[in-house]
C-alpha cells in the first residue's frame, strides 16, 4: 500500500518542472538580462561612438562564441548538481593533443577527433571518481585541472606548438565565413539551439533536472542518478574538447597555458543566467545571455580605457553578486515552502 510520502514523491516527479516551461522564473531572469544588456548598450552608445558598430559586435560575438560552447556543457552540469573546474585545462588538452598528433603526421581531422576523445576520456575518469568512489565534483575537477594542465606542459615541453601549416579546409572552422558570418558563430548558434531545445522539451533531459533538484527522490523514483551525472560530466568535457579544436583552427597554435581562468568566466555566465550552484535549475539561453552580458561589460571597459587588472576584479564582483542573488532566491523559496508545512 502506497504511503502519503510515496504519493507526494510520485506527483513531484511526474509533474512538469517549473524551470522548463516558458512562463517560469528562469524566463523572467532571461528577460531581465536582455533588458540589462540593452540598457548597457544604449548607455555605451553615448559613451563611445565605436560601441554600436558591426565590427565591435562581431568582435564581441567572436570573443564568447567558442567559450559559449563550454558554457553549454557547464550549465547542464550545474543543473545536475555538479561542477567542473577543469574546463580551461581540458580545452587546452584537446588543442595540445590534436596539435601534437598533426605535427607527428596524422591527418588534422583525425588528430582533432582524438583530441576531443581524449577530453571526453578525462570527463569519464572524473565521472567515475564522482559516481563510483563518491568524491565531490569540486575536488575531483580541481585535481583534474592541475593534472591535465601538467600533461599539456609535459607534452609540449612548456613551449607553444606552431600549427600554421594546418590545411585551409581545417582552418575554415575557426577562421572562415559563410555569407559574411563567421563559421565559429554559426557552430556556436547550432550548439546552443540544439541543447536549449533538448533541455526545455526532451523527456530524457528531465532526468537532469530531477537529479539536480532532489537526487534522493529521483533515485527512489527509478532514475539512475549516477548514470545521469556520469554522462553530464562526460558531455561537459567533450564540449570543452570541441571548443579546444575550434580554438586550434582559429589561432593556428596550441599553447600549453591556454584557457587559464576560463572556468571563472564559464561558471559566472551560467550562474548569472540562472543556473544554481545547488542544482536543479537553469537554462542554456540564460547562460548565453550571461556570457553576452560579461562580453558587453568587457567591451565597455576596454572602450572606456579601464585597466585590464580592474576588468578581472569587476568580473569577480559580478560573479559574487550573481552567487549572492542565487543564494537569496533559494533562501526565499525554501522559506515559502516551509511555511505551509509548519501551518
Amino acid at each position: 500500500m502506497a504511503t502519503m510520502s510515496d504519493k507526494k514523491l510520485d506527483v513531484s516527479l511526474s509533474s512538469e518542472p517549473r524551470w522548463i516551461s516558458w512562463g517560469s522564473v528562469g524566463n523572467m531572469r532571461e528577460l531581465g538580462l536582455i533588458l540589462i544588456i540593452a540598457a548597457l548598450s544604449i548607455a555605451m552608445s553615448f559613451a563611445s561612438p565605436y560601441f554600436l558598430t558591426w565590427n565591435n559586435f562581431r568582435a564581441m560575438l567572436m570573443s564568447f562564441s567558442v567559450e559559449g560552447i563550454v558554457v553549454v556543457g557547464m550549465t547542464i552540469l550545474l543543473i545536475v548538481g555538479a561542477i567542473d573546474l577543469s574546463v580551461g585545462s581540458v580545452v587546452c588538452f584537446a588543442m595540445v593533443v590534436g596539435g601534437y598528433l598533426f605535427l607527428a603526421g596524422v591527418d588534422p581531422w583525425i588528430a582533432c577527433l582524438v583530441g576531443i576523445g581524449a577530453s571526453g576520456l578525462v570527463g569519464a575518469v572524473m565521472a567515475l571518481c564522482v559516481t563510483r568512489i563518491g568524491l565531490h565534483s569540486f575536488i575531483v575537477s580541481l585535481a583534474a585541472m592541475v593534472i591535465v594542465r601538467g600533461l599539456c606542459l609535459a607534452i609540449t615541453g612548456g613551449t607553444p606548438l606552431s600549427l600554421f601549416s594546418l590545411p585551409p579546409s581545417f582552418k575554415f572552422i575557426g577562421q572562415g565565413n559563410i555569407y559574411g558570418l563567421p563559421v565559429v558563430i554559426i557552430i556556436f548558434a547550432v550548439v546552443v539551439l540544439i541543447f536549449d531545445f533538448l533541455l526545455r522539451r526532451a523527456t530524457v533531459f528531465r532526468k537532469v533536472f530531477y537529479t539536480g533538484s532532489n537526487e534522493k527522490a529521483a533515485t527512489y523514483s527509478g532514475i539512475r542518478t549516477d548514470r545521469v551525472k556520469f554522462w553530464c560530466i562526460v558531455l561537459c568535457s567533450t564540449l570543452s574538447g570541441v571548443a579546444g579544436v575550434i580554438y586550434m583552427a582559429r589561432f593556428g597554435a596550441a599553447t600549453p597555458t591556454f584557457g587559464v581562468g576560463m572556468e571563472l568566466n564559464v561558471i559566472a555566465a551560467a550562474v548569472i543566467g540562472g543556473a544554481s550552484l545547488k542544482g536543479g535549475s537553469g537554462t542554456i539561453l540564460g547562460a548565453i545571455l550571461g556570457m553576452a552580458l560579461l562580453s558587453v561589460v568587457s567591451s565597455s571597459l576596454i572602450l572606456l580605457d579601464v585597466s585590464v587588472y580592474w576588468q578581472d576584479a569587476i568580473r569577480g564582483m559580478i560573479l559574487l553578486a550573481a552567487v549572492a542573488l542565487d543564494h537569496l532566491l533559494h533562501s526565499r523559496k525554501r522559506t515559502r515552502t516551509e511555511k505551509p508545512a509548519k501551518g
